[in-house]
């Protein structure tokens, strides 16, 4: 029974009254993701629970507005949430290469930079003026004077001692000396040589008692210098701490809420106070250096600035954070480094955030092919996860490749919410490769790429469109651009019961559709501009399809559009360019001899078919072995191929073709070239669904319009693919006006019947075939064929027996050759006689 298909069942077209509107500037803009209902509920799951691990991943395809949708549902959520607190570094007086991390409530760090940046300033004013007093000169002069005093009693009292003893107290770079005197002279070293020994004996004694002395007044000395230093510095401590304990005071007491910030302005002061030398001498003259070097000033009070590295102040609510360059310093952080002299320095105010910082409290997304793009950042992440913080660290230090003396800023703590943007193939190969993956991120929600066709959906498509017009003040489309739109989302879709929800694509259209409208000065993009916006599309990219339609009609690929041809049938392919495919008709020839090798795949024998194209072909020896040689062997070798074909071939989907090809062949009944096939073939012989349905179709009629109408072309597919029909308005018309036909089968009995146009035949109570029919005359091509091929294999046999007889007694002497004969006659009779007696018995 041959069906062929109405204009109406190959589009589904929209009506524009659906729409309910007479342009997009009617409705209201979308304010929900459409089209993901179990996307979302699994979203607001996700975001909802917030039990360590349960991370998202939205699996889905690029186009479909995962990003814009998943960004603008949490910027919904988030919008409701508290603002997370600031975050900034300090330095740590006890240690500088481990800077202390401080929380500050959100949009107070910028305030408590400025105020630490203030008191400093008002610290290296206040303290030179305390300093520089008349107040301190007087004290400083009172304490140095008294210490004096003392310190001269007891040198005067050494010397008055010394001269009593014959000596005098000299002052060298080296320390004192004691100097003996003769007759109020001091003598010389030569002189004190060439004085008696016991005169020299009695001056050494006396010097060793006074250098006992002097080293006891030494001691004195030291003594009371460390005294004079004690005295001074606690001066200064004293003059230092009147002169900015009010500053330091005030500001503790505007942070006295904040234990971490009112410790940290303690050690301001303290460090401050023992420092002073750092802030007093900052009018002295310092060495000039060969070129001028701005910033070594400042160096000595950088360790009193403040590092704010999360600053929340202009945020409303949780933020929401996008890496689209997920490195590992823009997910962690870094320290950077400056050069000064030939070397690299850094502080803890060259520590910055990275993306974890800005999204801590948050929402952090990222996309996964860029996480798992840049090394260490996926095994990071999923660190800083696992033990809830954040860790500022080279990557190299973390691996051990790097070992010099470096920062560690102490950690932050983190609660994050991570979704991971990904396609559905990456989240497998994460689920099965990564154990870690399924304990950090247990939420998956997926974008599907279609939706059904409901007048709701429809409705939302429109004010999807709404949206896209007022965001990018295009021109709004009326009723029939509209209804264009749906029509061209249904092909995405290839359905046409299903709406695309690859919106990246429509949107698209929806630009280049107002670009034409634009030109043409029209006020709304109407559907003749949609129309002009999908061809212009096709047409920019259609070069190739171009070029090989050019070579099918200058015979340069084979491609028959009419006539009947035995063995010979026109398959239909898919080429993909990335941005385009097409439908690309091939010929597919079967040859068939005598043979044991069944189906044989010219495609897989020269290795340039697919594995799934090779299930294909033997599926077809299962067929035959099912349909045909009940009562005989399959004796069978036929050859398949897709001619001229060098690029390969993959899919399942000509497996039908072929197997007409081999139907036609067996029979001896013509293939028409009229006609091209697709659509795959199970074991019973039933036609199975494929894809690019409407590539195929379309790619087959522009070859036919190019070789010119005939009005017996047309394509076969299977009835499973009647719903997927979304064919260009051009082929709608030709099958109208008869000059083009398609037509569905669902069993391979049928689709031969359409290409022959001879009845298949059904198999009947004895087993045979209807006389006449094609499964007739390829069952019996089948039978004589085994025939044939068990006749000549026993010819082959009896001839190979003889051969071997023939050599064998050649083999032998005459004398060996008569015993041989008298031992077979022997034999023989014997036979006889057996054969005799049991005719004998079986009579009786």
């Amino acid at each position: 029974m041959v069906n062929e298909l109405p204009p109406e069942s190959l589009r589904k077209t929209c009506d524009p009254n659906v729409m309910r509107c007479k342009t997009t500037q009617e409705l209201a803009p979308l304010q929900k993701i459409i089209g993901q209902e179990r996307a979302v509920r699994a979203l607001k799951f996700g975001l909802g629970i917030r039990d360590q691990g349960f991370n998202i991943y939205v699996a889905g395809y690029p186009g479909t507005g995962r990003k814009t949708a998943v960004k603008n549902f949490l910027e919904e959520i988030a919008s409701g949430e508290p603002v997370p607190p600031d975050w900034c570094y300090v330095n740590n007086f006890s240690n500088q290469y481990q800077p202390n991390a401080i929380q500050l409530p959100a949009g107070k760090g910028r305030a408590f930079q400025d105020d630490v940046k203030n008191l400093i300033e008002a610290i290296r004013t206040a303290l030179p003026k305390a300093f520089e007093s008349d107040d301190y000169a007087a004290r400083r002069e009172a304490t140095v004077r008294g210490l004096e005093k003392q310190r001269k009693e007891v040198i005067d009292k050494l010397n008055v001692k010394a001269q009593q003893e014959g000596f005098i107290i000299q002052s060298t770079p080296i320390g004192m000396l004691l100097i003996p005197v003769v007759n109020g002279k001091p003598l010389k070293e030569e002189e004190l040589l060439s004085l008696p020994q016991k005169t020299k004996d009695l001056i050494q004694e006396k010097r060793e008692r006074l250098e006992s002395e002097l080293r006891n007044t030494m001691r004195q000395f030291l003594d009371m210098e460390r005294k004079i230093r004690e005295e001074i510095k606690k001066l200064n401590r004293d003059v230092a701490l009147y002169a900015i304990g009010n500053l330091v005071e005030d500001l503790i007491e505007k942070y006295k809420a904040l234990p971490e910030i009112t410790a940290y302005l303690k050690d301001v002061q303290n460090d401050i106070l023992d420092n002073i030398a750092q802030f007093v001498k900052r009018g002295e003259t310092r060495e000039q250096m060969p070129f001028p070097v701005p910033w070594m000033k400042e160096v000595p009070f950088k360790k009193y600035e403040v590092n704010v590295i999360v600053d929340n102040s202009n945020v409303k609510g949780a933020p929401v954070v996008t890496e689209f360059n997920p490195t590992y310093p823009n997910l962690f952080g870094t320290t950077e480094k400056e050069a000064q002299f030939g070397a690299l320095v850094t502080d803890f105010t060259m520590i910055r955030g990275g993306s974890l910082h800005k999204a801590n409290s948050g929402y952090l997304i990222i996309t996964v092919e860029e996480l798992l793009r840049n090394p260490f950042a996926y095994e990071g992440l999923k660190r800083a996860i696992r033990d809830e913080k954040i860790v500022i660290e080279e990557p190299q230090e973390r691996l051990g490749f790097i070992s010099t003396k470096g920062l560690k800023p102490q950690p932050i703590p983190l609660k994050v919410k991570v979704i991971l943007i990904g396609n559905p193939y990456l989240y497998q190969q994460l689920l099965t490769l990564d154990l870690e993956f399924t304990e950090l991120f247990k939420v998956k929600a997926e974008f599907d790429t279609t939706m059904a066709r409901t007048e709701e959906n429809v409705k939302h498509y429109a004010a999807f469109v709404c949206t896209i017009c007022q965001k990018e003040n295009l021109k709004h489309l009326d009723g029939s651009g509209l209804a264009k739109l749906v029509e061209y989302s249904q092909r995405l879709a290839q359905d046409q019961q299903k709406l695309s929800t690859r919106f990246a694509e429509v949107a698209d259209i929806v630009r280049e559709a107002n670009f034409y409208a634009t030109q043409e000065k029209s006020k709304l993009v109407t559907g003749s501009h949609v129309k002009k916006a999908i061809e212009e599309k096709i047409c920019r990219s259609k070069l190739i399809q171009e070029k090989i339609q050019e070579m099918i009609q200058r015979e340069i690929l084979l491609i028959d559009t009419d006539a009947e041809k035995v063995g010979q049938v026109n398959g239909l392919s898919v080429m993909g360019l990335g941005d385009f495919a097409f439908g690309n008709p091939s010929r597919v020839t079967a040859s068939i001899g005598l043979g044991r090798e069944g189906v044989i795949d010219i495609e897989r024998e020269a290795k340039m078919g697919g594995p799934i194209h090779t299930k294909g072909v033997l599926i077809l020896s299962g067929y035959l072995n099912e349909k045909y040689p009940r009562d005989k062997p399959l004796s069978l070798s036929a050859r398949l191929v897709f001619e001229q074909n060098y690029g390969g071939v993959e899919g399942d989907s000509a497996s039908s073709t072929e197997l007409y090809a081999i139907l036609s062949a067996l029979s001896g009944l013509p293939i028409k070239q009229s006609l091209a096939v697709t659509g795959s073939v199970n074991q019973k012989g039933e036609v199975q669904a494929i894809g690019g349905v409407n590539e195929k179709i379309e790619g087959f009629f522009e070859v036919c319009k190019a070789k010119g109408f005939t009005g017996q072309q047309g394509v076969m597919i299977p009835a499973s693919n009647v719903q997927n029909l979304m064919l260009k308005e051009e082929v709608v018309d030709a099958v109208k006006a008869g000059r083009f036909h398609l037509y569905s089968v669902k069993t391979i009995d049928e689709g031969i019947e359409v290409l022959t146009g001879i009845k298949a035949g059904e198999r009947q109570k004895d087993g045979t075939f209807e006389d006449g029919t094609v499964n007739y005359r390829v069952d019996k091509q089948l039978k004589g064929m085994a025939e044939k091929l068990r006749v000549s294999r026993y010819a082959y046999r009896r001839k190979e027996e003889e051969r071997k007889l023939t050599a064998t007694l050649n083999s032998f002497t005459i004398s060996e050759r008569l015993t041989l004969f008298q031992k077979a006659a022997t034999t023989v009779c014997q036979l006889q006689k057996a054969c005799r007696f049991l005719r004998h018995r079986q009579s009786h």
